[in-house]
């Protein structure tokens, strides 16, 4: 299963703007939630399992969120 690792940078593009590509780096983790900064503060987000690696929503879960993977 694929997982997150602090200090990686991982990314999610845009389903509005392909050229919009929005960017995380891992601060701290836990068994079951990340640490990221967005918009200059740091956010907690809980980890989800989906399709055999971890997932999470970093600006919140809405229609069209994006969303990151592992």
């Amino acid at each position: 299963m694929r997982k997150f690792e602090v200090g990686k940078e991982y990314s999610a593009r845009s389903l509005c703007d392909y050229d919009c590509i929005f960017s995380f780096t891992i601060l701290k983790r836990t068994a079951k939630s990340v640490w990221i900064k967005v918009h200059g503060r740091i956010r907690r987000k809980k980890i989800e399992i989906y399709d055999d690696g971890e997932v999470f929503s970093p600006l919140g879960k809405y229609s069209m969120s994006p969303i990151v993977r592992a």
